[in-house]
């Protein structure tokens, strides 16, 4: 009974019961249209809100200040290059994509080409991206879980795939939406408080940087939990400096390129701009989007400094020590929440940390489940399907996706949140964001370019993700944007040039994506 009544407790049920209300009243989905896109109903401070709780992930909620707080300045950088992304998806690519107006990111290529293997491609390629992305979302609530309420790691798996299947499949876009757009709120409001507090305390971020610059030697406090049982080194001229995590100047630039570029080619982003009313309405959110990732970014950064200077003075509680010894960086956003401002403080945190976990898996799942129904069983299967039948078969693909990403999430158990999205925007950048940007901006891409571009795009980028040996060592990349964009950008490029089979329709398709008033309803 205590822990019922323990604040972590209530909030999270309150957060449950939350989207289980807004999931009822989102359920009636009569049409693919409300079921894969909300009906294009949403306005720019809604959509521009779901957009930021689609982004703004576990990666962002718990990654950010988790990286910042193991490798420093290092670690920052990510979010500048998150940043970037979105700006750059805000001038490219926001207003032509809802102007062509769709169900799903395949329609994209399916329409510009006339083809369905591009759409069948496509549809590998947002299954892979997809799962590459679900996997840490699901890896950050089963963590939770495991250090809040004491379950193990598989139970925080599977019961964070039964949620997602119910939100998802019940709500469609709609219940998503709004969940998503109420989600990102709850976290910045955690955020917000955090910052209250750690100002109240005397953490300024100067003072605190000073003190963290100046340590050198073993942290008190650290030894009862560490692997050798001695107390843990630290650095503070090397974390503070740059070159922590990425020791050369090309390291870094390739790390920038896969996440700035890779914004653009995330397919559960891309489909937001779908949801709104109008071109207008889609640049306006997402430059709200923008205006509050950058907020949010700001402070899971200063965040991870005060995380890092409260672990150094070694004079928090038992309980938070251990954690950020034994949790490592995924934790340290709720153990810096506890040791400011005790337990409503971490009830709110971890409120908001699921909220992050939900927000961005119902994109994740929305997304594929259009791959599968709309793109796949809609086109290749039966093509003869009534509006009902794919609603039907949209939440059938749900109900697969809810065990295919359980499966992933059992894998990446001991993995870093923040890494394992930074190798899943290196994907989008190497595939999906040339196909935009070229498909959008360039007349003379061709069928066989796009599908070219998918193809070595995700070849390239897995090979070198996973058998980074396979290169010389001064082309051995942490995030290998660096070598894998460029293949993805001269992959369509060349085999264009080459097929020059450009669709008959090219001209009408530049004029309906940039000309003002012509979005598809």
């Amino acid at each position: 009974m205590g822990m019922l009544l323990e604040p972590k407790m209530i909030l999270t049920v309150f957060l449950m019961g939350t989207i289980v209300y807004i999931t009822y009243l989102s359920k009636k989905n009569a049409t693919a249209s409300d079921f894969f896109v909300g009906g294009r109903s949403f306005g720019w401070f809604t959509n521009g809100s779901a957009i930021g709780g689609d982004y703004l992930s576990a990666a962002t909620f718990l990654g950010i200040a988790g990286l910042t707080f193991q490798l420093g300045y290092d670690g920052a950088y990510y979010a500048f290059c998150f940043s970037i992304g979105l700006t750059l998806l805000a001038i490219f690519v926001a207003g032509p994509l809802r102007r062509f107006g769709a169900f799903t990111v395949a329609d994209f290529l399916g329409y510009r080409f006339h083809s369905r293997r591009a759409r069948l491609a496509a549809v590998v390629v947002v299954l892979s991206i997809s799962g590459f992305y679900a996997a840490p979302q699901l890896l950050g609530a089963a963590q939770i879980l495991s250090m809040f309420f004491g379950t193990s790691y598989e139970f925080g798996i599977i019961f964070t795939c039964i949620v997602m299947i119910f939100y998802v499949g019940i709500g469609g876009m709609k219940g998503t939406t709004i969940n998503q757009a109420l989600e990102l709120w709850i976290r910045l409001g955690a955020f917000v408080l955090m910052l209250i507090a750690a100002m109240y305390s005397g953490l300024h971020y100067d003072k605190i940087l000073y003190a963290i610059n100046s340590f050198s030697g073993p942290i008190t406090g650290t030894s009862p939990y560490a692997l050798d049982g001695s107390n843990i080194q630290f650095d503070g001229e090397a974390w503070t400096g740059t070159g922590f995590y990425f020791p050369t100047f090309w390291q870094t630039i390739s790390m920038t390129i896969g996440l700035a570029l890779g914004t653009i080619g995330l397919p559960h982003i891309l489909l937001r701009f779908y949801t709104n009313p109008s071109a207008k309405a889609a640049r306006k959110s997402a430059l709200m989007a923008i205006g509050i990732a950058s907020v949010f970014f700001l402070l899971a950064v200063y965040l991870g400094v005060v995380g890092r200077a409260i672990f150094l003075a070694g004079t928090a509680s038992e309980e938070v020590m251990r954690d950020l010894v034994i949790g490592g960086n995924n934790m340290v956003i709720p153990s810096t929440a506890q040791a400011l401002g005790g337990e409503w403080l971490l009830g709110l945190v971890i409120a908001g940390a699921f909220a992050a976990v939900f927000s961005n898996l119902s994109g994740l799942f929305i997304t594929s489940s259009g791959a599968l129904a709309h793109d796949l069983y809609a086109e290749f299967i039966k093509k003869d399907i009534t509006q009902r039948e794919r609603v039907i078969a949209g939440k059938v693909a749900i109900l697969i996706l809810g065990v295919l990403y359980g499966g992933l999430g059992l894998l990446v158990k001991d993995a870093s949140i923040g890494h394992l999205v930074a190798l899943a925007f290196t994907v989008a950048a190497s595939t999906f964001t040339p196909i935009f940007i070229l498909g959008i901006w360039w007349r003379r891409m061709t069928e066989k370019g796009a599908i070219a571009g998918l193809v070595i795009g995700l070849g390239v980028s897995m090979l070198l993700i996973f058998f980074p040996s396979v290169m010389p060592e001064f082309l051995q990349f942490k995030i290998p944007g660096i070598i894998t964009v460029p293949v993805g950008f001269l992959s369509v490029i060349i085999v264009s040039l080459l097929d020059r089979q450009v669709p008959a329709d090219v001209n009408d398709f530049m004029k309906k994506v940039h000309a003002k008033g012509s979005e598809t309803v």
